[in-house]
C-alpha cells in the first residue's frame, strides 16, 4: 500500500506490505524518470531500544537513487510502525536459536517485500539487487540464500558484532553463503569487532564455487563513539559513504545494468 510521505522534506513515499500475518512499513525512493529502475532492498541493522523509532535512511539511499535505482528501506517485524515484537522483546541476549530464527524472520519481510515491489510500476522485477548492514547483512544473507529473486547482494559487516559469541550464527551464514542465489559482496572494516568474519565467508563461497568479492576496508574512525567497542562497524552508515559508495554501486551495476 502506498501512502503520502513527506515529499517536500524526504524524496520517499511511505508504504506497507504484508509478510505472513504482519504488516511491514517501509519506505519507498525512486529516481527521476519514468522507469522501470533496477530496484534495491536495503535492511537496516538493529537498533536496541530505539526499535520503534521510525529511519528512513535518507542518506544511504540517496546514495543509490543517485545512481538510477529505485529504493525500498524495509522497517523489518519491530521497528518502525510494523507489526511484530520488537527485537529486544523476541531475543534479548540470545545469541543462538532466538537469535537466528529471528533473523529467519526478518529475512521473510525481506522476501515478501519482493513481491510488494511486483505491484509498483516503475520498479523492473526482473533487475532487483538487496543490501544490509550489520543485523541486515545477516537477513540480506539468509535473503539470498533462500530465494532467486536478486541478481545481487551486498553484504556490510552482517553478523560480525556477534560473531565470536555465536558459534551457532557462524555456521548459520556460513551455510548461508554456500547457498547464495546470485553474487554477493562482503564488506567490513580492519576494525570492526571480528574482522576474520568476512574473509571466512569469502573462503566459504570460494570452496563452494559461489560468485563473490569481498574488500577488508582500513581501520575507520568515527566523527562520533561508538558502542561495543568497535569502531569499524560504524564505517557503514552514511558518514562512510565517500569511502565505500562507490564500490558498492559499481558492484550492482555490473549485475544489475549490465
Amino acid at each position: 500500500m502506498l501512502a503520502s510521505g513527506h515529499a517536500l522534506a524526504d524524496p520517499y513515499v511511505e508504504v506497507s506490505y504484508p509478510s505472513g500475518s504482519l504488516r511491514i512499513a517501509g519506505y519507498l525512493y525512486r529516481p527521476a524518470g519514468a522507469g522501470p529502475f533496477p530496484t534495491i532492498v536495503y535492511n537496516h541493522g538493529s537498533r536496541i531500544g530505539l526499535e520503534r523509532k521510525p529511519v528512513p535512511w535518507v542518506r544511504i539511499a540517496g546514495l543509490y537513487v543517485g545512481a538510477g535505482y529505485a529504493v525500498l528501506v524495509t522497517e523489518r517485524r519491530g521497528y518502525g510502525t510494523s507489526d511484530g515484537p520488537t527485537w529486544s522483546d523476541a531475543v534479548g541476549r540470545d545469541t543462538a536459536s532466538r537469535f537466528i530464527d529471528r533473523c529467519q524472520a526478518e529475512a521473510d519481510d525481506a522476501l515478501a517485500a519482493v513481491d510488494f515491489l511486483g505491484t509498483v510500476p516503475f520498479v523492473d522485477r526482473r533487475r532487483l539487487g538487496i543490501v544490509g548492514w550489520s543485523l541486515g547483512g545477516i537477513v540480506t544473507l539468509f535473503a539470498v540464500a533462500r530465494s532467486r529473486d536478486f541478481r545481487a547482494a551486498v553484504d556490510q559487516a552482517g553478523g560480525v558484532l556477534t560473531w565470536r559469541r555465536s558459534p551457532p550464527l557462524q555456521a548459520a551464514l556460513t551455510e548461508a553463503v554456500r547457498a547464495a542465489n546470485c553474487p554477493v559482496f562482503l564488506m567490513d572494516a580492519e576494525n570492526d569487532a571480528a574482522p576474520e568474519a568476512i574473509p571466512k565467508l569469502a573462503q566459504a563461497m570460494d570452496a563452494a564455487g559461489r560468485p563473490h568479492k569481498a574488500v577488508m576496508y582500513p581501520a575507520y574512525m568515527p566523527s562520533r563513539p561508538t558502542d561495543g567497542g568497535a569502531p569499524g562497524h560504524a564505517l557503514f552508515q552514511a558518514d562512510g559513504i565517500p569511502i565505500w559508495g562507490a564500490d558498492a554501486v559499481a558492484f550492482l551495476d555490473a549485475h544489475l545494468k549490465a
